[in-house]
């Protein structure tokens, strides 16, 4: 009586390629999830505080780069799974493109759980298992994601000065937007979405913002070019 054979060496890639699948589209619905759950939780704060302005809380809400970072996570994660159920066809672009996101949501953990974790951001009353899933468990995934299929991607490091596009309007937007917003929560004539931003947050002032940004940033880029070290070695190891 002969011993069964062992199975094809395709088998282990073809259940890594399903579980990356689950992964992608269990994240993408929890990131959805997430995003719902904190805006119907702030909507309801924000009403029962008797803010006079819905709309520029709402406004002040889908500001936060935490939320706009996950929004494109959600975005490119259901791209990833119709492209894995075969449509439609992904290039070098969306590749660049993937980088730039998993690089913001991972910089958005790091930041979050180093100099946030602890303090209420001014979204409203926080959902508690929203914020795990938006500041922790879905950059999490998109690390693993890329960790797990990266030697598909052909990305550059000259790449990296189209990921730091988004991050320089986003702190311009806020910056400039900020002196003028009224924080319906305190009274006072300006808003930012994060105390570092503040200037009134820092001893010196908008210095120490700047000081904030510049080291924010710098995460940033480092962040991204690991992220295309990563891949560049990966491509070499499958060639």
């Amino acid at each position: 009586m002969t011993n069964a054979a062992p199975a094809p060496a395709a088998s282990q890639p073809s259940v890594v390629r399903r579980v990356v699948l689950i992964g992608r589209a269990f994240t993408a619905l929890l990131i959805l999830a997430a995003v719902i759950g904190q805006l119907i939780t702030s909507i309801t704060f924000w009403t029962a505080r008797g803010d006079a302005s819905i709309p520029l809380n709402l406004l002040n809400f889908f500001s936060f780069f935490t939320i706009e970072s996950n929004v494109l996570a959600m975005v490119v994660l259901a791209v990833l799974v119709a492209a894995q159920l075969g449509r439609p066809r992904i290039g070098r672009r969306f590749d660049v493109l993937l980088l730039s996101v998993t690089t913001y949501m991972v910089v958005t953990g790091i930041v979050y759980n180093t100099l946030l974790r602890g303090i209420e951001l001014p979204q409203g009353a926080t959902l508690g298992w929203s914020n795990e899933i938006l500041h922790l468990v879905a950059p999490l995934w998109m690390l693993v994601d890329w960790l797990l299929s990266s030697g598909k991607r052909d990305v550059r490091f000259p790449d990296l000065g189209i990921v730091v596009i988004f991050p320089i309007v986003w702190l311009s937007y806020t910056l400039l937007r900020g002196p003028f917003t009224l924080d319906q929560a305190t009274g006072r004539d300006w808003w930012y979405p994060y105390p570092f931003l503040d200037p009134a947050t820092h001893a010196n002032g908008y210095v120490g913002v700047a000081i904030m940004s510049v080291i924010i940033a710098a995460a940033v880029v480092l962040v991204a070019a690991g992220l295309v070290a990563i891949a560049r070695w990966r491509r070499g190891a499958r060639r």
